[in-house]
């Protein structure tokens, strides 16, 4: 049982491909008491199984106290050096999310793939500023404030004050402009086997895996990507986003601590 844990907690192994990962996930389905000891085992390491199937194998994701969480903090530190911008990472992820998966259809749908790129989503978020802007100014707020106000409601106006690109001397985007904090989420999640790379045009472009559409539905409930969702920035046709110009909508603004698929 402890075995197949270990198997659930390696993103990128597909059971298809390890015949002893297949027949763990065999057993699991077909014997009962086997199913609840790895599940046991799984809670004790402050693990919360998902889904164990074919598709996906053992998809995990962890609970806030277990030692794999990733939290949204951790992962700024290691990707920029200004801790101003963990809400400009936080809202990178929760864009890729909520334009992978658009429609509550979308996540209920197995076989529903996602395709997201680098340069779709940073516009995904400029449009969404824009949207954002326009009603701040609508209800008379403050459209300035300073960059290091916390919480994502801030995060909108950073974003559209930053670069979209920037470049170094050789042509490469800068780790701190908006399609480098892109390029940075979806490298993430393509290493934790939520994204696969399928070419290299507008920034990256990259389709979901079981994994991660598991772990947006684990998560979809939150108040801010539902709100992202209502700004009517994406439509859906053949599974693959594209930006529609912002109709008026009532009463939306992005909320604190939403960053996917992290821990506040």
């Amino acid at each position: 049982a402890a075995r197949l844990v270990a198997f659930g907690l390696q993103p990128k192994l597909q059971p298809a491909r390890d015949q002893e990962y297949a027949d763990l996930l065999r057993r699991y389905r077909e014997d009962p008491p086997f199913a609840r000891l790895a599940d046991a085992v799984a809670a004790g390491l402050g693990l919360i199984v998902l889904e164990v199937s074919p598709r996906a194998g053992m998809a995990v994701t962890a609970a806030e106290d277990s030692v794999f969480a990733v939290r949204m903090g951790d992962y700024a530190r290691r990707t920029a050096a200004d801790s101003g911008d963990r809400f400009l990472h936080g809202l990178a992820h929760l864009a890729v999310a909520a334009m992978a998966f658009p429609r509550p259809e979308d996540l209920a749908d197995d076989g529903y793939i996602g395709r997201v790129t680098v340069n779709g989503v940073d516009a995904f978020v400029r449009q969404a500023c824009r949207r954002l802007e326009e009603r701040a100014e609508e209800q008379g707020e403050n459209t300035d404030p300073a960059t290091d106000a916390p919480g994502l409601e801030a995060a909108w106006r950073i974003w559209a004050r930053r670069s979209a690109a920037g470049a170094t001397k050789d042509a490469r985007r800068l780790a701190g402009s908006t399609t480098g904090i892109v390029g940075k989420a979806v490298a993430f999640l393509t290493d934790s086997g939520f994204l696969q790379r399928t070419g290299d045009d507008n920034g990256g472009t990259y389709r979901t895996t079981a994994r991660y559409q598991l772990q947006v539905r684990d998560l979809a409930g939150s108040a801010a990507m539902a709100e992202l969702l209502e700004l009517g920035v994406v439509p859906v046709t053949d599974g693959t986003p594209s930006l529609l110009p912002p109709e008026e909508s009532d009463d939306l603004h992005m909320v604190a601590d939403a960053g996917l698929p992290f821990h506040a």
